[in-house]
């Protein structure tokens, strides 16, 4: 049984997909990031970046005690190699959807959250700030959609990986992106098709009643203003 430390937002998304395309039994352990959970002591000892998702497997390969990992690309790469599933293993296969879950972890899901964070939750805006990311986020979708106009399929080829799961999450924030897919054809046509899928729908619906229904000031700062402590101070 898989315990998953999870609030729905893109990242924890990637997490509840692979497992709900898996059908691999899972707990869900909210953690609620409006209002500082992800800095409480438990958690921290299982994710010491204080974000989620993580999991902690009570079941692992060859036995033993309890194993967790923390960092959704890290998660999908252990799941992955867990189950056999959504990981080809094939050379060229393996190799481009490695590539491309760390273009999405080093890439599109970096820039998009600073692009939302300075489009929407920034205090006041600044259009530098807000223009830098907006042509970052619109360059990595042309890269997108030039890949998958060249694999007419999926973006490590034509078998649904670890790496659509990982990139899917963030392109569903498009509209809040201020993006829209017209102008990208092919990850119109890829985001379709992903959407339709069972385990994708069923992931995507995991903790929905649970996201903050407004942007308060404890939220704000839980979120946006808490750094890693100093030593000796508290957490």
């Amino acid at each position: 049984m898989i315990d998953l430390f999870y609030a729905p937002t893109p990242n924890g998304w990637k997490i509840s997909i692979f497992l709900e395309e898996a059908g691999l039994p899972y707990t869900v352990r909210p953690v609620n990031i409006g209002r500082g959970e992800q800095f409480v002591p438990d958690f921290l000892a299982i994710s010491p970046n204080n974000r989620i998702p993580a999991i902690v497997d009570n079941d692992p390969a060859g036995g033993g005690p309890p194993v967790s990992v923390f960092e959704s690309g890290a998660i999908l790469l252990y799941l992955a190699e867990k189950t056999g599933r959504f990981l080809p293993v094939d050379l060229r296969g393996r190799t481009a959807t490695l590539e491309w879950l760390m273009w999405q972890m080093g890439g599109l899901g970096p820039m998009l959250g600073q692009h939302g964070h300075f489009r929407l939750y920034a205090p006041e805006p600044i259009p530098y700030a807000i223009d830098r990311y907006a042509r970052e986020a619109q360059r990595l979708y042309g890269v997108l959609d030039r890949r998958l106009a060249a694999t007419g399929a999926c973006v490590a080829g034509e078998a649904f990986t670890i790496a659509d799961m990982a990139i899917f999450p963030w392109v569903v924030t498009h509209k809040a992106q201020g993006l829209t897919l017209d102008d990208y054809p092919a990850v119109k046509a890829w985001f379709a098709a992903v959407r339709a899928r069972p385990g994708v729908q069923a992931g995507m619906a995991v903790g929905r009643a649970t996201r903050p229904a407004e942007m308060d000031a404890e939220t704000r700062r839980n979120l946006f203003g808490q750094g890693a402590a100093k030593p000796g101070s508290p957490a």
